[in-house]
């Protein structure tokens, strides 16, 4: 039996009385956790959630640190932290920097930021208990920042392959203990056109390939090929080449697609990398994400 994996969700404006009602769902069939990516609030959605459902965990994967005063941060972490029972876990990250320059936000140093972050949301007074606070993580600095400051981590788009390296980093109490968080958001599209589920995916990551801090990670993973030919395309002004230079060999290692078979399969890969909560990301090649998560329901039926 292939052990169950957490999903992720977004609430997409429009749909959000809807994912209330598939987060319901996934609890009714046992997936031991739902994340929001910091796609729209997903505070707020984890509150919602929170109320809405008694056992499932939840949490956020990720909220930019930056986006709300400190102070608002803890105290809605901790309201979330109470009325769910301690279901909640606060994932948090620095995300990057074209997202945050968009908002009008200048960051600073990625590790001075989030140590920063961390001491000052522990500093805020009369709040009640904070959840545990997992770090967004790539590169090995942060994962060890990760083991030092908070109570989990988590990737998203981590290569399998390149897990053994990123964990060992961590003490082995820290791998070995249920209550340390090591996630990793993978995208996912299941479909029988493994052609058609492969170029999901790859759209679905191009726009993370034309951040250098992701391109430098897949570097350190193995990809100089692939990155080079990236770089050598966004130099180029060439941008519709950037698809083209992510292989199949690099897709299959840090996303899920095929048939319902090679997915199961692949989830049960990414536990055995040490990966304790592998976080399923689900698109679909024909339709929206509730078509996605309707298809990955499938899987297990």
């Amino acid at each position: 039996m292939t052990q169950l994996p957490a999903v992720s969700l977004a609430a997409v404006p429009g749909r959000r009385l809807k994912t209330i009602e598939v987060a319901q769902e996934i609890e009714r069939r046992g997936f031991p956790g739902i994340y929001g990516p910091s796609l729209g609030d997903s505070l707020s959605l984890c509150t919602a959630i929170a109320m809405a459902t008694s056992e499932v965990k939840l949490g956020t994967s990720i909220t930019p640190i930056y986006t709300r005063n400190v102070s608002d941060f803890a105290q809605t972490a901790a309201f979330v932290h109470e009325v769910s029972n301690g279901r909640f876990s606060f994932g948090v990250g620095v995300s990057h920097e074209p997202a945050m320059t968009r908002l009008g936000i200048t960051q600073g140093k990625p590790l001075a930021d989030m140590r920063q972050f961390v001491a000052d949301l522990k500093a805020v007074p009369r709040v009640g208990d904070l959840p545990p606070i997992v770090l967004a993580t790539l590169r090995n600095k942060m994962i060890a920042l990760a083991e030092e400051i908070g109570d989990g981590m988590v990737f998203a788009n981590g290569a399998r392959s390149h897990m053994g390296a990123s964990l060992s980093v961590l003490s082995e109490e820290a791998r070995s203990n249920d209550e340390f968080h090591i996630g990793n958001m993978i995208p996912t599209c299941i479909s029988e056109d493994r052609e058609a589920a492969m170029a999901v995916n790859r759209k679905t990551l191009t726009g993370y390939a034309f951040l250098p801090n992701y391109r430098n990670y897949w570097k350190e993973a193995g990809y100089e090929e692939e990155m080079q030919g990236v770089e050598d395309a966004i130099a180029a002004n060439d941008l519709d080449r950037v698809p083209e230079c992510l292989s199949e060999r690099w897709l299959a290692d840090t996303t899920l697609f095929g048939s319902p078979a090679e997915v199961r399969d692949g989830i049960e890969a990414w536990f055995d990398s040490g990966i304790k909560t592998p976080i399923i990301v689900p698109s679909a090649v024909s339709g929206g994400q509730m078509q996605a998560i309707q298809e990955f329901f499938d899987l297990w039926d």
